[in-house]
C-alpha cells in the first residue's frame, strides 16, 4: 500500500472558488483511487477587515468591487460551473458578509476528530446555497453537527475564546508565507497549487507527490 499524500488545503469557507476547488479535489482523488490522501485545512481570511459581527452583503460588495454589476458576470460564472459539481450556488440569497473567524473554528475542531470534511461542505452549502448568517453561531453548530461534533460543546466552546489566538496566528502564517489568494493546495509538503484547477491538473499533482514520496532522495 502507497504511503498516505499529505494535502494542506489554505481555504476560507465564503470563498466560491474554495468550494469549487474541494469538489475538483475529490474528482482529482476519484482519478487516483489507489491515492491516500491525509487532508488538512487552514484559516484564510477573505477579507480580514470584516468586522467579527459581518457586515451587509451589499455594502461589502459596494465597498469591494464598487457595484453590484461588477461581480454578477463572475457570479454567472461560478454558477454555471457549480451546476458540472453538484454545487448549487445561490448568491442572492446571501444578505451578510461574515468574518469567519468562529467557523475557523469549529473546522478546527472537527479537523481534531478527523471529520473537518462534512464540516467544511455544510458550511459553504450553507452559505453559498442558503445564504446562511455564519455570525449566527446557530448555524455553525448545525455544520459542526455535519462532522458529528457535539452541539453542547460546540456551544460552549464558541462562547469561550478557546483556539482563537491559533486560529489567527494560522491565517497570518499562511499570508506572511505568500499565499495571496485562495483555495491553495500544498500536496506531499512540497507540491504548491494555486487555484481552484481542473481535476487532471491537481491528479497531476498528486502523481508528482507520489513520486516524491517513493523517491525522496531525486
Amino acid at each position: 500500500m502507497s504511503q498516505p499524500i499529505a494535502i494542506d488545503i489554505v481555504s476560507d469557507v465564503v470563498c466560491p472558488w474554495c468550494y469549487v476547488g474541494k469538489r475538483r479535489l475529490e474528482q482529482a482523488l476519484a482519478l487516483r483511487p489507489d491515492a491516500q490522501a491525509e487532508i488538512r485545512w487552514l484559516p484564510f481570511y477573505l477579507d480580514p477587515t470584516v468586522p467579527r459581527s459581518g457586515i451587509p452583503r451589499i455594502e461589502y460588495i459596494s465597498r469591494k468591487f464598487g457595484t453590484h454589476e461588477k461581480v454578477t458576470p463572475g457570479h454567472h460564472r461560478l454558477t454555471e460551473i457549480g451546476k458540472g459539481l453538484g454545487i448549487d450556488f445561490h448568491f442572492e440569497k446571501i444578505e451578510k458578509q461574515p468574518h469567519t473567524l468562529d467557523a475557523h473554528r469549529v473546522i478546527n475542531w472537527a479537523q481534531e476528530a478527523g471529520k473537518a470534511g462534512p464540516v467544511v461542505d455544510r458550511m459553504f452549502a450553507l452559505f453559498f446555497t442558503e445564504g446562511a448568517d455564519l455570525t449566527d453561531r446557530a448555524v455553525i453548530v448545525e455544520a459542526g453537527r455535519a462532522g458529528g461534533l457535539e452541539a453542547a460543546a460546540l456551544k460552549r466552546d464558541l462562547a469561550s475564546d478557546r483556539d482563537e489566538l491559533l486560529i489567527e496566528r494560522q491565517a497570518t502564517a499562511a499570508s506572511m508565507s505568500g499565499v495571496g489568494g485562495v483555495p491553495f493546495f500544498v500536496f506531499g509538503k512540497k507540491i504548491a497549487v494555486a487555484g481552484a484547477h481542473e481535476p487532471d491538473v491537481l491528479a497531476a499533482a498528486i502523481d508528482q507527490a507520489r513520486e516524491q514520496n517513493a523517491n525522496p532522495s531525486s
